[in-house]
């Protein structure tokens, strides 16, 4: 495969790092509860929330090097146009969750009346008073779009893996570091 429809190592960073913290922080988010409470959930917590603030900064960082070192060209499929339509849906849809997840979790922090720690360096305070059930309802949605979240990141890797092992064509590995 050539370098030339392959995404670049940056590309390929942001999305493998991506990748690394959508599951950890969700992991967190469905295991949180259960810490114990004191320093260890504090920490999960904290843990979470640094998570999710880098998910918004790699981001960020990923839609910047797409305008420095554009996507390569799609790989043709027998599927045509549709799946082609289809999956620009499904990345967009990613990247908008990549997105609303985190701002609904900071969301629910405010209305928790806590505030957001920038990477463990600066805090933003809440400009909202503490409101319990908007908090519960905010929590709510950040749940529900995490899940939705993890269950179209499977739906993406399925797609990748049946490329590679159903169709044969190199989707998978252009998303994977050159061997040499």
């Amino acid at each position: 495969m050539s370098n030339e429809s392959r995404y670049s190592p940056p590309a390929q960073a942001f999305h493998w790092l991506t990748v690394f913290c959508v599951f950890a922080a969700w992991t967190l988010g469905l295991v949180g509860d259960e810490l114990p409470r004191g320093p260890i959930r504090h920490t999960g917590e904290f843990v979470h929330v640094i998570l999710g603030e880098s998910i918004v900064l790699l981001l960020a960082l990923r839609v910047t090097w797409r305008f420095i070192a554009p996507v390569p060209a799609a790989e043709p499929t027998r599927f045509g146009p549709t799946a082609q339509i289809a999956a620009k849906a499904l990345h967009l849809a990613l990247y908008a969750l990549l997105l609303a997840v985190p701002v609904v979790g900071v969301v629910t922090l405010f209305h928790g009346g806590e505030a957001l720690t920038l990477f463990g360096l600066s805090d933003i305070p809440s400009p909202w008073p503490k409101n319990r059930e908007l908090k519960h309802n905010s929590k709510e949605i950040h749940e529900f779009l995490a899940h939705l979240l993890i269950v179209l990141v499977m739906a993406h890797a399925a797609a990748a893996l049946a490329h590679h092992y159903l169709l044969n064509d190199g989707t998978l590995r252009r998303m994977l570091p050159a061997r040499d």
